[in-house]
C-alpha cells in the first residue's frame, strides 16, 4: 500500500517536472490537435490506439489535461480542448458508449480484412507467405502504419454513417410526434367547441321548453299583419267536421 503511495507521488512530481518544460508553443499545438480531431471518436481526442484499456485512457486523460489546462496554457480555445477532453475520458470509461465504439472499431477492421483477403488472392506471393507463416504475416501486418491508418479512416466513414442514420431516424420520430402533437391539439380543440355548443344548448333548455308550452297552450300566434283563413261554417254546430252542402230539387 505504502509503495503503491510513493510510486503515485514519483509519478506526479515527474509529470509536473516535465510539464515544466513544456514550452507555450507546444502546449498551443496540442489544443490545435484535440480541437481538430474527429468528433465521433472519443479515442482520437486522447491520441490512444483502439484497444487502449480504461486504465490507459485515465493516465493519457490526466497527460494532456495537464497539458492544455486553462491555468497552464495560454491559448483562447485552451477550454475548449481541455473540455473535449473531459468528454472523450467520460465516453470511454462509460461500458456502453465503450462497447458500442469498439463493435464499430471492430466491424471496421472487418471490412478492411475482407478486402484484404481479396487483394492476396490476386498476389499469389503474400498468399503462400500468409499461409506458411500461420496468420502472423497478417498480425504483423495489422500493426502496420499503413492498416492503422486504413483503420483510422475507416472507422470514421463507420461512425459518420452510423451518426447519420442515427440524425435521420430522430428526424422522422420528432416529425412523427410533431404530426401526433397535431393531431392531439385538433382532437383537443374539436372537443372543446362540441363541449362549448353542447353547453349553450343546454343553457337554451328552459327558454326552449317555455315557447314550447306557450306555443301548446295557446296555439299558433299569428304575426302582426298576418291574414288568418275564414272558418268554415257547419249546419250543425256538434259536429267537428265541415259538411258538405246538400243540393236541394
Amino acid at each position: 500500500m505504502g509503495e503503491a503511495n510513493t510510486s503515485s507521488i514519483d509519478d506526479d512530481l515527474l509529470l509536473k517536472s516535465f510539464y515544466a518544460e513544456v514550452s507555450e508553443v507546444e502546449r498551443d499545438n496540442e489544443v490545435i490537435r484535440i480541437l481538430s480531431c474527429f468528433k465521433l471518436n472519443a479515442f482520437e481526442y486522447l491520441n490512444l490506439p483502439f484497444d487502449s484499456s480504461p486504465e490507459d485512457v485515465k493516465k493519457q486523460y490526466r497527460k494532456l489535461s495537464l497539458l492544455v489546462h486553462p491555468d497552464k496554457c495560454k491559448h483562447p480555445q485552451a477550454k475548449e480542448a481541455f473540455s473535449a477532453l473531459a468528454k472523450a475520458q467520460q465516453l470511454l470509461l462509460d461500458p456502453q458508449e465503450r462497447e458500442y465504439l469498439v463493435n464499430q472499431i471492430n466491424a471496421a477492421r472487418e471490412e478492411l480484412r475482407a478486402k484484404r483477403k481479396k487483394q492476396l488472392k490476386k498476389d499469389t506471393a503474400s498468399k503462400l507467405k500468409s499461409l506458411v507463416d500461420e496468420g502472423k504475416y497478417e498480425q504483423e501486418y495489422e500493426k502496420s502504419a499503413e492498416f492503422q491508418s486504413q483503420l483510422k479512416l475507416k472507422v470514421r466513414e463507420i461512425l459518420t454513417d452510423q451518426e447519420w442514420r442515427r440524425r435521420k431516424m430522430q428526424m422522422r420520430i420528432s416529425e412523427e410526434e410533431g404530426r401526433l402533437k397535431k393531431d392531439e391539439e385538433e382532437s383537443k380543440e374539436m372537443w372543446k367547441r362540441k363541449r362549448e355548443h353542447e353547453e349553450q344548448w343546454e343553457g337554451t333548455r328552459e327558454n326552449r321548453v317555455s315557447s314550447w308550452r306557450d306555443f301548446m297552450k295557446g296555439g299558433k300566434k299569428v304575426k302582426k299583419g298576418e291574414l288568418r283563413p275564414p272558418k268554415l261554417k257547419t249546419e250543425d254546430p256538434n259536429k267537428s267536421y265541415v259538411q258538405r252542402p246538400v243540393k236541394r230539387s
